[in-house]
């Protein structure tokens, strides 16, 4: 929180505004979106049980081209890092005298720079690789450079791996490329791409590893019984001890360490699942709308579940008139019925009547603002004008937010004008499912922060996490269906007589929530008017009225009652 902009005014640029994520997920989730998966590595088997746990792949293992001739020694575990780097220098400086190149691997950047401060010590000549930016031009020279006669190269595991190292004339003579591996890192899989290094093509090379107590790996899982053995042998300073079963109990450390990265992984990937399922509900609207071949469909299902939610939630109490109050308000629709039909049609008989009766206002109100579209457009296009616009752009506010939707003229005059209506319902779509997903995304990270202490009352983080996170899906969709419906229905034209201009296209605009406006609005300045008697029909400068707007309470501003909750959560749910 704040970490970029800190780090911003440290560095005396320009401050920006925090940024919101938009969309997210996991490398696993973003590979199982893909029908079919395959890949070529060399170091795939040791993670053949992630691979097929997580992914459901099988790993198979093709034999080399030609046999391997690589000798890998057994590791040399020493007591401290300063013996293990003495005996790293001795036996570099064995295989420079000789002419031997040496490829040595180092687990960070601070332990190569060591090794070439001690190698410059000892007057040996040596190149370092270590991925830093103000070295990357020199990086395939070094490893070029690297399998010639007496080269010696410090390299990390992220510089040059996965280079094909040629050897210099006379270099198979005496033996190949010598990999020297300065400290064993936490996954196998690396330490088997530093050996891979040499030995390719059935070249002649060696690998051995040099070990301390005092190196991480070892520190936190492996030194106890070493440290035991090493005590017991008395053995001085600098002293050293190899046997296949110190390589048996550091594999054994490193497969602690994978597996509990695994875990990671895994706990991560099933806290992803949860927002993958909501991720597929609302990318496939999405996708919907940007394509309009199932817009109509999705927008009805949302009208059909706002009109059940305000049916159900006055039924029961018989408020009638604040029914059709709430139905004005966010639907602009004049419900005309008497208690006496109210009672007899049954909670279901209302919201069926209602659901058509919206319907029915709805088609109006989409032909009411397209026939003078289809008008405008087709004078435009008989004009004698030159450079006639292909598309045009309409501004449509209901009050409180103002959209721009983009028109093609040839579809315009194709749909009699219709098409100003779908882009409408496309261009709320967008734009509300976009709002509510990067504060649902937000939402969850804050949860995900927190959800752990759970487990200090003896429940299952994850499951409440899942439980959390529908609460907040489902509120999401009925903040999106609210919304979206709400729009479409009460929005018309910006007023001033400029409802259609041509120019370049504006980012959706919205007013502050801090400022946010609600709208004094009569049963005659819904947008485009109310129903059967609505009023663009009696009147057609209805649609024109300005709207007159005050301060509100913001949806994330504490609600005025006091209660201490956001207000989108207290009295703002009605």
């Amino acid at each position: 929180e704040g970490l970029h902009q800190a780090i911003e005014a440290k560095e005396g640029v320009k401050v920006q505004a925090a940024t919101q994520t938009y969309a997210t997920i996991t490398l696993q989730n973003y590979f199982r979106m893909y029908h079919k998966l395959a890949g070529m590595t060399g170091t795939a088997e040791t993670e053949a049980e992630e691979f097929f746990k997580i992914y459901g792949m099988d790993v198979v293992v093709i034999p080399t081209n030609k046999p391997v001739a690589r000798k890998d020694l057994d590791d040399l575990v020493f007591r401290t890092r300063r013996e293990k780097y003495n005996a790293v220098i001795e036996k570099i400086k064995e295989y420079h005298k000789k002419g031997q190149p040496v490829l040595v691997g180092t687990t960070t950047v601070e332990v190569s720079e060591t090794l070439s401060r001690l190698l410059k010590r000892e007057g040996i000549p040596h190149n370092v690789l270590n991925a830093r930016r103000d070295r990357a031009k020199e990086e395939s020279l070094i490893v070029a450079e690297a399998g010639q006669k007496g080269a010696v190269t410090i390299a990390t595991n992220m510089a040059g791996r996965g280079t094909d190292i040629k050897l210099g004339p006379g270099v198979k003579e005496l033996g190949g490329l010598a990999i020297i591996g300065t400290e064993r890192h936490e996954s196998r899989r690396i330490d088997l791409q530093l050996r891979g290094r040499s030995g390719r093509q059935g070249d002649p090379g060696e690998s051995q590893f040099y070990v301390s107590l005092e190196d991480d790996l070892m520190r936190l899982f492996g030194s106890d019984r070493v440290a035991r053995v090493m005590d017991r042998l008395k053995l001085e300073e600098g002293a050293v001890i190899t046997h296949p079963w110190v390589n048996k109990s550091i594999e054994r450390a490193q497969k602690k360490v994978e597996q509990n990265n695994f875990a990671i992984r895994k706990r991560q990937l099933e806290y992803d699942d949860v927002l993958n399922a909501q991720r597929a509900v609302i990318y496939d609207r999405r996708m919907h709308a940007l394509k309009g071949e199932r817009l109509r469909g999705d927008l009805q299902d949302m009208l059909r579940k706002v009109v059940e939610h305000i049916v159900q939630k006055h039924y029961d109490e018989g408020n009638l008139d604040e029914m059709r109050e709430e139905l004005l308000r966010t639907l602009a629709l004049d419900f005309d019925i008497d208690r006496e039909e109210f009672v007899r049609l049954g909670e279901d008989g209302v919201i069926e009547k209602v659901f058509q009766a919206a319907i029915d206002f709805y088609e109006r109100k989409r032909n009411v603002l397209a026939e003078p579209f289809y008008e405008g457009m087709r004078r435009i296009q008989e004009s004698d004008q030159e450079n006639k616009p292909e598309r045009v752009y309409v501004d449509f506010t209901d009050g409180k937010r103002i959209m721009r939707a983009v028109v093609r003229v040839e579809d315009a005059l194709r749909t009699r004008g219709q098409e100003v209506n779908d882009a409408l319902e496309r261009v709320a779509m967008l734009t509300f499912i976009d709002m509510y997903w990067t504060e649902h995304l937000r939402n969850l990270d804050e949860l995900k922060e927190g959800i752990g202490l759970r487990a200090f009352g003896q429940r299952d983080p994850l499951i409440e996490y899942k439980m959390e996170a529908f609460k907040l899906f489902t509120q999401l969709i009925e903040n999106i269906d609210n919304d979206v419906v709400s729009f479409v229905f009460r929005a018309g034209p910006l007023v001033d007589g400029q409802q259609v201009r041509r120019g370049r296209p504006t980012q959706q605009r919205r007013l502050d929530p801090r400022r946010a406006q609600s709208s004094h609005i009569t049963r005659d300045s819904y947008g485009v008017g109310g129903s059967a008697g609505s009023a663009a029909e009696r009147d057609p400068t209805a649609a024109k009225k300005p709207v007159v707007v005050e301060e509100r309470v913001g949806r994330n501003d504490p609600c005025p009652c006091g209660s201490g909750k956001k207000y989108k959560h207290c009295h703002g749910r009605a």
